[in-house]
């Protein structure tokens, strides 16, 4: 590659001025007009607008500003949110963005992939992503996987004048390639010029959610057609209809959405203060869903920082050994690991080179022809190498007791024919090589956060089975480790294969194939699956894994399709990120169910007292006081608040049901008895023979929203039970703070009915303390009739189901 000089200076000048460059910008985020633009203009906000412009024409300014004000608060809050994560994509991608090594003047040069132009001779090496189309130029030799062009998961040799094409990834080997289409004449421009930019990715907990709101919407919809044929056939005002049309419009729980978007938000801040970096959406959701973890040994519970340990000569002085081991090494034009710690302890000079084929993990060997000398050099696994030659016993005890130790142990060996294909021939054995690789300092505690958040690990390595087993052994992986070997695995059916990943945690001497097999395996035994890796080796698995997750430090085509990047290769911090998913979900379904009890309860009512009483039950500042202290403000806090725990295999709308359709119902009847109490108190109030036109039906609804508030505030303590005596509908959770919150709310809202400026504003009716004290006893004795429906489970058995 060396002496390939590649584009002079004067050269890559004419290009530019040309305009054949690489400069082109693909989008990674909205823009902020989109952004403006998407946030604005809903069909919810066009209704509320709407009724706030029919208010301001009725001269209720107030209602007007009010309605405008809680639309707008939220729609701003959106536009904040997205636009601070459209400025996270943009550096995510400037981060991730990955270097071009180019040759000018016969020099290399690391370059941003921009300053590309066609003709540049680039050089590409194992898990270099190819930047531009071109064809491979020199002697080089490379396997490039297409997998994310083509689909198919076969590696193709590429040698001098074989295409090849952006978007791939090199995964053995070495060469170089001259670039003949740049910019936006290259395959990966024209294939993710759309997938590049941003997408509003749904994960399911947000698509059942989604649905939840459409079935509401479709709901509210035929309320406002009901009130709307009424306004046609009764004899009722503009502004009742108006009232009546805003309060419907609050069963659309618009709120919703924004406050998933922001639980998703604060989790991904406060996983990149522990290092990990979210690239997916559904990243946030996944980490909560994952039961099985698969570790690449390599660069996870090790270091990956590999040193020669010892050398044991084979019929060969140590010196000699030594000297051919360095020239090996440093003639090899797709280095690694291995053969970085070899050159260390093995000093050696760069030979001519007449034919290489590079180690990959599916053939577990490498080898170098030398042009100047007869035969082939052999690199790799001894089991592998074994078959090509024989060992004495002395030599195979040795290679057994440095592999239960937890060394890495490789064979060299020399061969005097040329070798054209894979297959090995006859090998003379050179000498013994023991590597060792220490365990992270932290990988005990980090193997230990995973079985406390409740997930099952399996290593999964291409080293010997038994060096994989010792190293789990030394970080207390497990108090009962299986091994098993890929050569046994291949030898299974498919049914076996499937029995084996359940059953085994070590797996040793694997292929990039069978690893993303055993992935593909777990997920199809109904596991959610996330796989971790760093090499190129594992860009399969990580394909075939419900969540990705990459090294910083590992091969850009391991990052560029992650879901999750560890910076600083913060292993350790893995755990605590699975934790934290775990709390992301936990707190988005606490606030799912008080949107679900407050919006089915005002549904129910409103239906209930149009039957019972041929009225309409709160007026559009009572749903909206309802709603800001029942709900608003305590789903602020819980998303924070909320802990991590076994996440719920379950669907959202069926592990909620426990504790909605019990809470929805007794609401409802506690509620529709009260109000109708109120509405008979106020019809005796008057003379004979006025009839219910003349009812002052405000005290009823001042009566029912102040109901409405003290029950919605009690479910908080219920949704995180501080003590047993609130256990039924959840379990104890031992946390004062939903409890504290809800006194809080409770004190701000008797303020709000005490104090006149503020009761006038929000419409509502003078209630005595003697009304107070009644409508809190009314709440007491519906959280006991609700703790006894929850613990004796009546409404299971009347349905004949488990709803929990």
């Amino acid at each position: 590659m060396a002496t390939l000089p590649g584009l002079s200076d004067r050269e890559v000048r004419d290009r530019q001025l040309a305009g054949e460059t690489n400069n082109v910008k693909l989008p990674t985020s909205r823009s902020y007009a989109r952004i403006f633009q998407e946030n604005l203009f809903t069909f919810v906000n066009a209704v509320f607008f709407a009724i706030s412009g029919v208010f301001i024409l009725l001269r209720r300014p107030s209602d007007a500003v009010f309605v405008a004000v809680v639309i707008f608060s939220g729609v701003v809050i959106g536009i904040v949110q997205e636009i601070w994560a459209k400025q996270k994509l943009d550096e995510i991608a400037l981060l991730s963005r990955p270097h071009a090594t180019v040759i000018r003047n016969g020099k290399e040069l690391n370059l941003d992939p921009n300053e590309i132009v066609l003709g540049d001779t680039l050089v590409l090496r194992p898990g270099d992503q190819v930047l531009v189309d071109g064809q491979i130029v020199g002697d080089g030799r490379v396997e490039i996987d297409e997998s994310l062009l083509t689909g198919e998961s076969d590696l193709i040799a590429k040698i001098a004048g074989k295409p090849v094409y952006s978007g791939s990834f090199c995964v053995s080997g070495s060469a170089c390639y001259e670039a003949q289409k740049v910019g936006t004449e290259t395959v990966a421009y024209q294939l993710t010029m759309g997938a590049r930019e941003f997408r509003q990715v749904y994960t399911p907990l947000q698509a059942e959610i989604n649905l939840i709101i459409r079935i509401l919407l479709l709901l509210a919809s035929f309320l406002w057609l009901l009130v709307g044929i009424s306004f046609v056939i009764r004899s009722q005002t503009l502004n009742e209809v108006v009232q009546r049309a805003a309060v419907i419009a609050g069963l659309i729980p618009a709120g919703l959405i924004l406050a998933i978007t922001l639980s998703y938000a604060m989790g991904s801040i406060r996983m990149l203060g522990q290092n990990v970096l979210i690239q997916q959406t559904n990243a946030v959701e996944s980490l909560s869903n994952v039961d099985v973890l698969c570790l690449d040994k390599t660069g996870t519970l090790t270091t990956n920082q590999i040193e020669l340990q010892s050398i044991y000569p084979i019929g060969i002085d140590e010196k000699e050994l030594r000297s051919r081991l360095g020239n090996f090494a440093a003639s090899t034009q797709s280095g690694n690991r291995t053969s970085e710690a070899v050159l260390i302890a093995c000093s050696g000079y760069a030979k001519p080179i007449h034919n290489e084929i590079p180690f990959s993990s599916a053939r577990k060997w490498s080898a170098i022809e030398f042009a100047e000398q007869p035969g082939t050099y052999v690199m790799g696994a001894p089991e592998i190498l074994m078959k090509s030659t024989v060992l004495d016993e002395e030599y195979l005890n040795s290679i057994d007791r440095q592999v239960n130790q937890g060394f890495r142990v490789v064979l060299f060996g020399h061969t005097p024919k040329s070798i054209e294909s894979n297959a090995l021939p006859p090998l003379t054995p050179l000498g013994i090589l023991c590597f060792s690789d220490q365990l992270r300092p932290s990988a005990r505690e980090t193997l230990q956060g995973f079985v406390k958040a409740g997930i099952t690990l399996k290593i999964i390595s291409g080293d010997n089975p038994q060096t994989v087993a010792a190293l789990a052994k030394q970080a207390d992986f497990s108090d009962e480790i299986r091994v098993i070997s890929g050569v046994e695995l291949a030898q299974m059916d498919q049914a076996q294969f499937v029995q084996a990943a359940r059953n085994y945690n070590v797996f040793g001497r694997i292929t990039p194939q069978q690893k993303a097999q055993l992935v593909r395996s777990l997920r199809d035994c109904g596991y959610y699956v996330a796989m971790t890796g760093d090499g190129v080796n594992d860009v399969l698995s990580l394909k075939q894994a419900n969540l990705g997750i990459a090294m910083e430090s590992g091969s850009k085509a391991t990052r560029s399709i992650a879901d999750i990047v560890l910076l600083k290769d913060s292993f350790e911090a893995l755990p605590h990120t699975f934790l934290e998913g775990q709390r992301i979900q936990n707190g988005i379904r606490d606030v799912v169910k008080l949107f679900m009890v407050r919006l089915s309860c005002v549904a129910l009512l409103i239906f209930a007292i149009a039957i019972v009483s041929d009225s309409f039950p709160l007026l559009n500042k009572h749903s909206a006081i309802v709603t800001l202290i029942g709900v608003g403000i305590p789903t602020t806090f819980i998303p924070i608040w909320a802990q991590p725990g076994e996440p719920q295999k379950r669907s959202l709308v069926r592990s909620m049901l426990h504790f909605v359709v019990p809470a929805t119902i007794t609401i409802t009847l506690v509620s529709l008895t009260v109000y109708l109490f109120y509405l008979a108190s106020a019809a005796l109030d008057l003379p004979p023979n006025v009839g219910l036109i003349g009812i002052e039906f405000n005290i009823p609804r001042t009566a029912l929203v102040t109901l409405l508030v003290f029950c919605q505030l009690m479910l908080l303590p219920f949704l995180k039970p501080p003590t047993n005596a609130w256990t039924g509908g959840e379990p104890l959770s031992g946390d004062w703070r939903y409890t504290l919150v809800a006194v809080v709310l409770l004190f701000v809202y008797l303020l709000i009915l005490f104090i006149p400026p503020l009761r006038v504003f929000f419409e509502l009716s003078p209630l005595s303390l003697q009304d107070c004290f009644f409508l809190g006893l009314v709440t007491l004795e519906w959280g006991l009739i609700l703790r006894l429906a929850w613990r004796t489970r009546f409404l299971d058995r009347c349905l004949g189901v488990d709803l929990e």
